[in-house]
């Protein structure tokens, strides 16, 4: 998966590192610019994702799976029908399967996510 049409996505849905590499996210997240995102590992049922954003994402749901969001660096603001949460660097939210929700960051910001293995991170 790559791109959603009008959103210049760059998804990569292969597991990088296996059991027992280390994974250094600064290295990694300094060489990308927004909107890339890589799955890292795998963790039972569960993948970590490195995201580097800026900017919107599109609105989207996810209907069977919870999707947590980490800061590392920079905000992300977390846009919901009524409301919106914005995270700085080292605070997570977990949002709810079905919920409607937007991401954007107005600035570079990098973030790490946990989903299941089976989620399309473009929402369902």
């Amino acid at each position: 998966m790559s791109q959603i049409e009008g959103f210049p996505y760059i998804t990569n849905l292969n597991i990088q590192f296996g059991p027992l590499e280390l994974i250094d996210e600064k290295e990694l997240s300094k060489s990308h610019q927004p909107w890339w995102n890589q799955t890292l590992c795998g963790v039972n049922d569960s993948v970590v994702r490195l995201g580097v954003v800026e900017g919107e994402y599109h609105w989207h749901k996810h209907d069977v799976e919870d999707e947590f969001f980490y800061v590392v660096e920079g905000r992300l603001f977390i846009d919901l029908e009524g409301r919106t949460i914005e995270l700085a660097p080292r605070q997570g939210v977990v949002i709810p399967q079905g919920v409607m929700h937007r991401p954007r960051a107005p600035e570079r910001t990098v973030i790490l996510m946990v989903e299941t293995n089976t989620i399309v991170p473009t929402g369902s």
